[in-house]
């Protein structure tokens, strides 16, 4: 990509990579200063590879959130992973992500490709506030023998604890370029995209088991009216049982979702909201490339 403006400047890639449920989408909203990354306490909840961009005078940093690496199941997966791959390739600068639980990284291939980067590697173990200092000192001795090329930071992006520091760092690495986004944008996506994770987002938070993993948010209609706007959003899963499980007895969790999600969609859009949901099912949507493509992956 080509940068759209020519000015001094320093600008660069800060890509987000780690194992599933160490915190990665906390560190990124924490970073941008915007809810863009869903968060919930259930692994592999971010699907895409979401950018999030932050500017001020004199820089523009791009991070980019991406899937937890996984070792596929489905084709989602095989698409989930190439995203985390092409993130290793065109970062300016690495934050891999781990946390004070994670014994080790889940996928040793990832691993040995970090080791291999050329890029600075920032390795930031994160959730401190659940560990004492003994355990955290045998984290930060592990991972600096497994990346020595990379500077590990301690970090609690709940508490934003030492993210100061992360950002200095940053600041220090990237290169000398001038913007590669408008200087008003927050992100590559459009309000679709983050209405249609909000909802996903509260099926997480209160379905469970197989149910979070086998949805798909698609937004049929987004409206903007002056200071309403009108949203009407397809939860797809793959089977008639978890469509009466979303639904739920008299439409109650479809009705807790909408209204949870219509709530924070208020607060990230500025306006009001009215919402409608409906369920369908598409069988093996996971599963089938054409589906994956309607769908977006």
């Amino acid at each position: 990509m080509q940068p759209i403006f020519q000015m001094a400047h320093k600008s660069g890639f800060v890509n987000i990579v780690g194992s599933p449920n160490v915190g990665k989408s906390t560190l990124m909203n924490r970073l941008v200063g915007e809810k863009l990354s869903i968060v919930t306490s259930k692994a592999q909840t971010t699907r895409h590879r979401i950018l999030g961009i932050v500017n001020d005078e004199d820089h523009q940093i791009v991070f980019s959130d991406t899937p937890g690496v996984v070792n596929a199941a489905y084709k989602m997966h095989e698409i989930m992973m190439d995203y985390v791959n092409s993130s290793l390739k065109d970062a300016d600068v690495l934050l891999f992500i781990t946390d004070t639980q994670e014994s080790e990284m889940n996928h040793k291939e990832t691993l040995d490709k970090i080791k291999k980067l050329k890029v600075p590697v920032l390795c930031l173990i994160n959730k401190i506030d659940l560990s004492n200092q003994e355990q955290l000192t045998e984290r930060v001795l592990y991972w600096q023998e497994q990346l020595p090329n990379a500077v590990v930071f301690p970090v609690s992006a709940l508490h934003n604890f030492n993210i100061d520091q992360v950002w200095e760092r940053i600041l220090e690495l990237i290169p000398e370029n001038p913007p590669y986004y408008d200087k008003e944008e927050i992100s590559d996506r459009p309000m679709r995209f983050f209405v249609s994770e909000i909802i996903r987002e509260k099926i997480f938070l209160h379905c469970q088991k197989e149910i979070p993993y086998s949805c798909q948010v698609e937004i049929e209609e987004y409206k903007e009216e002056g200071l309403l706007t009108r949203i009407r959003a397809l939860i797809i899963v793959e089977r008639d049982s978890q469509r009466g499980i979303i639904i739920g007895k008299g439409g109650e969790m479809l009705k807790r979702i909408g209204k949870e999600a219509r709530i924070e969609m208020e607060k990230f859009t500025g306006t009001k909201v009215y919402l409608e949901n409906y369920v369908k099912v598409d069988k093996d949507w996971r599963s089938t490339e054409s589906k994956l493509k309607r769908y977006g992956y």
